[in-house]
């Protein structure tokens, strides 16, 4: 590349999203390989199978090549669109959100991100900052049995929910000649430190829960 040329002791790292890492595991098998499945949200840099000549190249230049997160991603987007004012699609945040799994090896150098990509469809935000949410472990989504019985509800809220604790999703259908209904609710931290007082309360007024964010299918097909 022109920037070994002009400059053999930088660095060149290669970043891709972890849910789609066609050249990461290309390099490591030192051939072109094609991935089954991938997760296409960050969609400028997500395919199954990278260029031959793409892959050359990298062969050749890159001196790391590293994996970020969608949710970390997602976080980075909001943090440039929020703190610069700077849009960016979730294939032009990719080096950005990078840069925490180099803070100790950059610091005190020069660094240089390329920032490439700024179609970012609007529509898209919601789903930006829910999965920036979960990434952060600051929303958290739970199927809770309530007992059927009137004020069952207000208890959890009364003693269950933390005071800077906020129910952003709640889903629920009574069903007849039952003891318990299932919920699905979500429910939004102010802190991700906050979690653990949160299952304390859940464990101490017995509240029969089960965490929906630790399985993907579950997830998947309620959120």
């Amino acid at each position: 590349s022109y920037v070994k040329q002009l400059s053999p002791r930088t660095r060149i790292v290669g970043v891709e999203p972890k849910g789609a890492p066609a050249m990461h595991q290309s390099l490591q098998a030192r051939e072109v390989v094609r991935l089954a499945q991938i997760d296409k949200f960050v969609d400028g840099a997500a395919v199954h199978r990278v260029g031959d000549l793409t892959f050359r190249i990298c062969q050749t230049v890159l001196d790391d090549m590293c994996l970020v997160p969608e949710g970390k991603v997602c976080t980075t987007i909001l943090q440039l669109y929020n703190e610069d004012a700077i849009v960016v699609e979730p294939a032009g945040a990719l080096t950005i959100a990078a840069l925490d799994q180099y803070r100790d090896q950059i610091r005190g150098k020069r660094v240089v991100c390329v920032v490439s990509g700024g179609n970012n469809d609007i529509m898209r935000m919601e789903e930006i900052k829910e999965r920036s949410l979960l990434y952060e472990g600051l929303k958290v989504y739970f199927l809770i049995r309530f007992p059927q019985r009137a004020g069952a509800l207000k208890e959890f809220l009364v003693h269950v929910l933390g005071p800077r604790d906020d129910i952003a999703h709640f889903e629920y259908t009574k069903k007849n000649n039952r003891d318990q209904g299932p919920a699905l609710v979500g429910i939004e931290l102010e802190h991700k430190e906050d979690y653990a007082a949160l299952i304390e309360r859940m464990q101490a007024y017995k509240v029969d829960y089960e965490v929906v964010n630790d399985k993907p299918m579950l997830f998947h097909l309620l959120v």
